[in-house]
């Protein structure tokens, strides 16, 4: 019986790319670029700052002007990083249906603390969350076990008994590695090149409510 859901935070429990895109065609404009199209920028904006910056300007993480990029990247995202992003649509009611039932949810998410802790706090999140663990809480991040063992400590169960819902294959990497069953959302970043049926995943959800038809979701 699963007791906890425990979530990715971009793509799967908020709606952050409006402001990462933000960010980046900022940063653009300030050089003379014009803005990147927003489904350009959804469909990275799960996976950080190095893809967006390597989406936005061409630079990867090897070349010299990277440092400099990232640090005004995230300069600037910290400084918006709630001015539009919100809950996905049905997300309150599904949270709202697990405190009623008693099913804890938590956040496990590589999103460094620095980003996370002020985005949950601004979104009024912070308190009804059983657990958050951010990208830099463990040694290693996602798809590594560790966060998401983590989080099973701080809720007091087993990994057989929560359940993690992502949107992306490192996300179903890291449950399965932890022994955690996992769901993949398919409503989050999907870029037409992901392939989430060959993730491994045990199932689907395309809206957030979908996730009360799960069969073993204590009730």
């Amino acid at each position: 019986m699963i007791r906890a859901v425990l979530f990715d935070l971009d793509g799967t429990l908020v709606d952050t790319a409006p402001d990462l895109g933000y960010t980046i065609n900022l940063m653009r404009d300030r050089r003379g670029q014009s803005p990147l199209p927003a489904n350009a920028l959804r469909a990275r904006a799960s996976h950080g700052s190095q893809v967006l910056i390597e989406l936005g300007f061409g630079v990867t993480q090897s070349d010299a002007a990277f440092p400099a990029l990232r640090q005004e990247f995230l300069e600037i995202y910290e400084t918006h990083l709630a001015d539009q992003s919100r809950l996905f649509p049905g997300m309150d009611r599904l949270l709202s249906t697990f405190e009623s039932r008693g099913i804890a949810w938590g956040v496990v998410t590589n999103k460094p603390a620095r980003f996370t802790e002020p985005l949950l706090e601004r979104l009024g999140l912070t308190d009804k969350a059983a657990c958050v663990v951010s990208g830099d809480t463990c040694a290693h991040a996602k798809p590594a076990p560790e966060p998401m063992l983590h989080a099973c400590r701080a809720v007091a169960l087993g990994p057989e008994q929560c359940l993690y819902v992502g949107d992306a294959e490192r996300d179903v990497q890291a449950a399965r590695a932890a022994g955690m069953p996992v769901l993949v959302a398919l409503y989050g970043y999907l870029a037409e090149t992901d392939h989430p049926e060959a993730w491994g995943g045990d199932g689907y959800i395309n809206q957030p409510l979908d996730l009360l038809d799960y069969p073993d979701l204590a009730s």
